[in-house]
């Protein structure tokens, strides 16, 4: 048996390694988990982001703790 007819027959008969319905599942997974994530920090960034801003705009005047 010839070395290209080996990997042919083994490359048409196997079926390990992922499918693409199974990298399908780990791309919405990869999407539903990042989406979260930028859910989550998005709540923080906006309460750092207005802290920041009344610290700008109270610099003058007056101490602001946040």
């Amino acid at each position: 048996m010839s070395i290209v007819s080996f990997v042919t027959e083994r490359f048409t008969k196997s079926e390990e390694g992922a499918t693409l319905v199974e990298y399908g599942v780990a791309l919405v997974l990869a999407i539903v988990v990042g989406g979260v994530s930028l859910i989550t920090l998005s709540e923080d960034v906006s309460e750092n982001m207005n802290c920041g801003e009344q610290v700008l705009d109270n610099r003058s005047t007056t101490a602001v703790s946040c």
